[in-house]
């Protein structure tokens, strides 16, 4: 099956005609086929292009037009194919920021046509996503009326005809374009089996399109009410880390708990740097339209720069969301406990102080550590993934494409390294040593993007130890050590602050240091998600590591999915640069789906979302009180006005 889709329209003889304006306005000239043209050639150019199964477009017919517009609207416009220049204009001025053409029409039903091509070949298994370049867009559009350059509701349309032609019963629709997709929020106002998500340029109300229900208050009506996300920005230029705040503690969440059949996303680019307002910078256009299929093509995004602290009033924003939609959502609702248990704590029960600021920190925020600066600078690895297996049987699980790795390390130079650990290296261990430094040669060099290896039980810390050093030698600056089950951090490398360590295990949880932390590992959905997306992840982004070591222990208690997931999103902060050191016991259960979600496909559904335990809310809300005056993407509210909280 084919990852990614790839269709068109508005590019082409006879679709776009910018010799024939319909006014002399600068917004409609603007309007021109190389906003395509140029995303098109991106895509060749980076051989994107041709990993997509390439779809042509047909026009919608007026049945697929009726799903969401009123029959009086549809022949206003299609009207527009006979009218003169004079009766277009005059017609235009009629609507809000709207300019019809002679072929306004057609272009706007192969817009229409190009969406549900590409929701039929994803929703019949033919693909497993896709990518619509179409014009015009169709987000601001509303029943019986254009809008803001929208003809046709595109992503609206093709929503409906899901729940029509395949019986969906929860769409989740995305809207990251700068101006808020008010006319997608009109038509499923009432709808919770749709729900809408926008972020959006707000500035309390005085940015296009100047409405009220555009602020996060506006949660939908009747039986839709939680089911209409307004995301506001009231402030100009928002950073990575604000949009990850947004992702961490309000999308996610809410799309995790809805568990949506299908996605579609309304992907205005006009937020981008580099754009001043509308997508229409070109460079800009092209180089997000390919960043976004890379990641459909299961490709890691490169790691973020800057500083990882989103700004007072970007919390805010996500504050004021969370007050809207807590009675909604559960997983929303944050409760204050009462009081901490003797197993939430932190060492002999003190509050630890706010850590003095080092340099590594410091390059953390600034600029990517010279190890990962080079290996982003060469091409993709040839290898995506690579494993080094002992169990014998577990590679014949691996999906195609993963690379089982025979090779290893000189026995002379696996021995110097385990010689401070040797009682633990028996000759199984020392054996699985050996293929595992092979394999992290490979991923140091760039030669391979992620891995898995497996070792026994006995070898499994000594293991860690040894490979940590191993990439500190290498010049690793900064390593995030995941580790579940019975892992202790090495104690030759308990204040080194280059390594942040992260157990989860049991019912414990303390903060030994701001670089060493144990989180109980939940039990249900909820619990899980919880963790992972309002404390590993903001952990992980927060210290920009070089590489991700995830290892799997003694009684990890780890389900498949949960492993699945958590490797697939800890490719985000690195950039896919991930080695999984796994307890060979586990393996044979966990070598495929751990492969598969290295190799960027989707991980395997966690089931039903059931509640956080109430111990399990209460020590992460503990773990997040203790970290957040240096992990500021912990944050999920403003400090008060006026406040001065320490800067990490």
């Amino acid at each position: 099956m084919s990852k990614c889709v790839l269709t068109e329209a508005g590019v082409g003889e006879g679709t776009l005609n910018t010799e024939i304006l319909v006014c002399s306005s600068p917004e409609c000239e603007i309007e021109c086929p190389e906003r395509l043209t140029a995303a098109l050639d991106g895509l060749r150019q980076r051989g994107l292009e041709q990993r997509c199964l390439r779809l042509s477009a047909c026009e919608a017919s007026e049945e697929d037009l009726g799903l969401v517009h009123s029959p009086e609207y549809i022949a206003l416009v299609q009207k527009t194919q006979t009218l003169g220049r004079e009766e277009l204009q005059a017609l235009s001025k009629q609507f809000d920021a709207v300019y019809f053409h002679p072929n306004t029409f057609r272009c706007a039903r192969l817009a229409v046509g190009a969406a549900l091509k590409l929701v039929d070949a994803v929703l019949t298994g033919a693909v497993h996503n896709g990518l619509a370049l179409v014009r015009p867009p169709g987000h601001h559009s509303q029943r019986a009326a254009a809008n803001g350059f929208c003809v046709f509701n595109n992503v609206a349309i093709a929503a409906k005809h899901a729940k029509q032609k395949y019986g969906l019963q929860r769409i989740l629709i995305v809207d990251w374009d700068v101006h808020h997709g008010q006319g997608i929020q009109y038509i499923f106002d009432d709808d919770p089996s749709v729900l809408y998500f926008s972020w959006h340029r707000y500035e309390h109300g005085h940015f296009w399109p100047f409405l009220r229900e555009s602020d996060a208050d506006a949660v939908g009506q009747g039986q839709g009410q939680g089911f209409t996300v307004n995301l506001p920005w009231n402030q100009v230029g928002m950073k990575n880390a604000d949009y990850l705040a947004a992702f961490l503690h309000v999308l996610l969440p809410l799309a995790f708990e809805f568990d949506p059949e299908l996605v579609l996303v309304s992907a205005g680019f006009d937020s981008a740097i580099g754009d001043p307002e509308g997508g229409y910078c070109l460079e800009s256009l092209a180089q997000s339209v390919c960043m976004m299929v890379q990641t459909l093509l299961g490709d890691p995004a490169p790691p973020l720069l800057g500083p990882m602290v989103p700004c007072q009033s970007a919390l805010e924003s996500i504050q004021s969301v969370q007050r809207a939609q807590a009675r909604h959502w559960k997983s929303l609702q944050h409760s204050v406990a009462p009081g901490l248990s003797r197993s939430t704590h932190s060492p002999e029960g003190r509050s630890l102080p706010l850590p003095a600021e080092s340099s590594t920190c410091a390059v953390a925020e600034e600029a990517l550590s010279p190890l990962l600066h080079r290996l982003c600078l060469r091409p993709a690895p040839p290898v995506c993934t690579a494993v080094a297996l002992t169990v014998p049987g577990a590679a014949l699980a691996l999906p195609p494409g993963v690379l089982h790795q025979e090779e290893s390390a000189l026995r002379e130079e696996t021995e110097a390294w385990v010689r401070l650990h040797k009682s633990r290296f028996q000759d199984k261990g020392l054996a699985a040593l050996g293929k595992i430094l092979c394999l992290l040669d490979g991923l140091l060099d760039g030669q391979i993007r992620s891995g898995i290896a497996t070792t026994t039980a006995l070898a499994i810390a000594a293991t860690l130890d040894v490979v940590i050093q191993r990439c500190l030698s290498h010049g690793a600056q900064r390593l995030l050590c995941v580790a579940l089950g019975q892992l202790d951090r090495p104690l030759d490398l308990a204040d080194d602050e280059r390594i942040l360590w992260l157990n989860i295990r049991g019912k414990e949880a303390a903060v030994w240091s701001m670089f060493h932390i144990s989180t109980p590992l939940p039990q249900t959905t909820g619990g899980f998600l919880s963790c992972l997306l309002g404390l590993i992840l903001p952990l992980a982004y927060g210290f920009q590591p070089d590489m991700v070591l995830m290892a799997l222990g003694p009684s990890h208690g780890l389900q498949t999915a949960q492993a699945a997931l958590l490797a697939a999103m800890l490719r985000g902060p690195v950039g896919g640069r991930i080695l999984a050191v796994v307890e060979e016991e586990s393996i044979l259960q966990l070598a495929r789906t751990l492969a598969e979600a290295l190799n960027g496909e989707a991980p395997p559904s966690l089931g039903s979302f059931l509640m956080a335990a109430p111990e399990v809310t209460q020590a992460l809300m503990f773990l997040k009180a203790q970290l957040e005056p240096r992990w500021k993407l912990l944050q999920v509210a403003a400090p008060p006005p006026g406040s001065c909280s320490p800067v990490a």
